[in-house]
C-alpha cells in the first residue's frame, strides 16, 4: 500500500500523495518541510550584528554624502558617533577594565532639513535592525496613549522578533521635543506626556533589561514578555525643537559682557542661531538634565536655503526627479523638465518654507494630472515647461501645504 515516508499516512488518508524514486511525501509534510526550512532560512539570512562591516567614519560619511546634500557637520558627528557604537560592541572583550560607554545622539533641526533621513541611511549602510517612533504618542503607562516599551516592540518587529539582532540595532526618536517638560510651575496634574516619559526613557536609553510586550502591551494584556537588553541599542533622537533659537539668542547676549561685548556679538550668525546650541539649551527648552546626560553627542543641521534646495531636488541618488523619472519610464515615457522649472519649484519650497519634504508635495502637486492620464495614452515623451508647472500649482490652495 503506498504512504508517506515520512509520517505513514496512507493514499487513502491524505489529500495529495507525492511519488519520489524509493518513496512518498504526503501534503501535509511538505507544508511542515516549507515552515522548518523557512525559519532556518530566516535565521540564516537575518540581521548577523557580529559580522557588520563597520566602515571608518570618512567612509560612512561618503555614503551619506550620495543620498544626503549638505550638513556635514550633522553627518560628521553621526558617523563617528555610529562607529565608535559598533567598534565597542564588537570589541568588547579586548576594553579590559575600560567600559566604553554608548555614544546616543541628539540631532536639532528645522522640520525638513533630513533629521530621519539621516539615521534612515545610517541603518540602510550598517544592515541592522532600525525603526522610526514618534515620541508624541508617548504617556506614562496607565494613561491613553502608548507605553515606553512599544519603541523596543516595534524593533522586536524590525528585526524579525530576533532579541539578539535587536538588542545590537538602532531606534530613532523622532519629535523628542514633544516630550520636554510643560512647564517649571508646581501642578497638582501629572505631566504624563512630558516629564513623565522622559523619566520612563531614561531606563531604556542608559542600558537595563526591559520586558517588552512583544504584541504591544495595551491589546494583548496577556502575552508573555520578551526580556530585551538595552545596553548595546544605539538611541538617535531628532527634533525641531521650535523656538529654542530664542533660548540659544537669550545665552548669547548674556556672556557678551564687557569690552569684547560688541565684537562677540557681531560674531554671531544671527540666521542660524542652531549651529550654537547647547546642552543648557536643551535644558532651558524642556528636557531634564537626567535624560541631557543620557544624550551626550548633540549635534544640529542648518537650516536649507535655495542652493542647498536646489541640489537636493537633482543630486542624490534618490532625488525626487530622478524617482519621476523612473516611474514614467516604467511605463515607456521619457520625463523631462525645465531647469526654469526646478527653480520654480524651489522658489515655492523656499516661500512657504516647506523644507526638503516640501519639494515632494510641490512636484506632487505638478505632476498629479499627468501621472493619471499619460498611463493611458500612446505619448513617448513628455517635457514639463514652465508655464504647466505654473497653471497646475494656481489650481490648488499653496497655503495647505506651508508648514504651521
Amino acid at each position: 500500500m503506498d504512504k508517506c515516508s515520512f509520517c505513514g499516512t496512507t493514499r487513502e488518508d491524505a489529500n495529495l500523495l507525492l511519488a519520489g524514486q524509493t518513496g512518498f511525501i504526503c501534503d501535509e509534510c511538505v507544508f511542515r518541510a516549507h515552515d522548518i526550512l523557512k525559519e532556518e532560512l530566516r535565521d540564516i539570512d537575518g540581521f548577523d550584528v557580529d559580522s557588520v562591516d563597520v566602515k571608518k567614519p570618512a567612509e560612512i560619511k561618503a555614503f551619506l554624502d550620495e543620498y544626503i546634500i549638505g550638513q556635514d557637520e550633522a553627518k560628521k558627528y553621526l558617523s563617528v558617533a555610529v562607529y565608535n557604537h559598533y567598534k565597542r560592541i564588537q570589541n568588547q572583550d579586548k576594553t579590559g577594565d575600560v567600559e566604553i560607554e554608548k555614544s546616543n545622539i541628539v540631532l536639532v533641526g528645522e522640520t525638513g532639513t533630513g533629521k530621519t533621513l539621516l539615521a534612515r541611511t545610517i541603518a540602510k549602510l550598517l544592515h541592522v535592525p532600525f525603526t522610526i517612533v514618534d515620541a508624541t504618542v508617548l504617556t506614562e503607562a496607565g494613561y491613553v496613549g502608548e507605553d515606553i516599551e512599544s519603541l523596543l516592540t516595534r524593533l522586536l518587529q524590525a528585526a524579525d522578533y530576533n532579541v539578539e539582532a535587536a538588542e545590537r540595532g538602532i531606534v530613532f526618536i523622532d519629535e523628542i521635543d514633544k516630550i520636554a517638560r510643560k512647564g517649571d510651575n508646581p501642578s497638582i496634574t501629572r505631566d504624563v506626556s512630558g516629564e513623565g516619559v522622559q523619566q520612563g526613557l531614561l531606563k531604556l536609553l542608559e542600558g537595563s533589561i526591559v520586558n517588552v510586550p512583544p504584541q504591544g502591551g495595551r491589546k494583548h494584556p496577556d502575552q508573555k514578555m520578551i526580556p530585551v537588553n538595552t545596553k548595546n541599542i544605539l538611541f538617535i533622537a531628532g527634533g525641531a525643537f521650535d523656538g529654542i533659537d530664542r533660548k540659544i539668542g537669550q545665552r548669547l547676549n548674556t556672556k557678551a559682557v564687557g569690552y569684547s561685548a560688541s565684537k562677540e556679538s557681531d560674531a554671531v550668525d544671527r540666521e542660524n542661531l542652531l549651529q550654537y546650541i547647547a546642552p543648557q539649551d536643551l535644558k532651558s527648552f524642556g528636557l531634564i538634565p537626567e535624560i541631557i546626560g543620557r544624550l551626550p553627542v548633540l549635534t544640529y543641521l542648518n537650516p536649507l536655503n535655495r542652493e542647498v534646495l536646489r541640489m537636493i531636488l537633482t543630486e542624490p541618488k534618490n532625488s525626487i526627479i530622478k524617482q519621476y523619472t523612473k516611474l514614467f519610464e516604467l511605463d515607456n515615457i521619457e520625463l523631462k523638465f525645465d531647469n526654469d522649472v526646478l527653480d520654480y519649484i524651489v522658489d515655492k519650497a523656499v516661500e512657504f518654507k516647506l523644507g526638503a519634504r516640501g519639494l515632494r508635495s510641490i512636484c506632487e502637486a505638478i505632476m498629479m494630472d499627468a501621472m493619471f492620464d499619460l498611463p493611458s495614452k500612446d505619448d513617448k515623451e513628455f517635457v514639463v515647461t514652465i508655464e504647466y508647472a505654473t497653471k497646475k500649482l494656481e489650481k490648488i490652495n499653496m497655503t495647505r501645504l506651508s508648514v504651521a
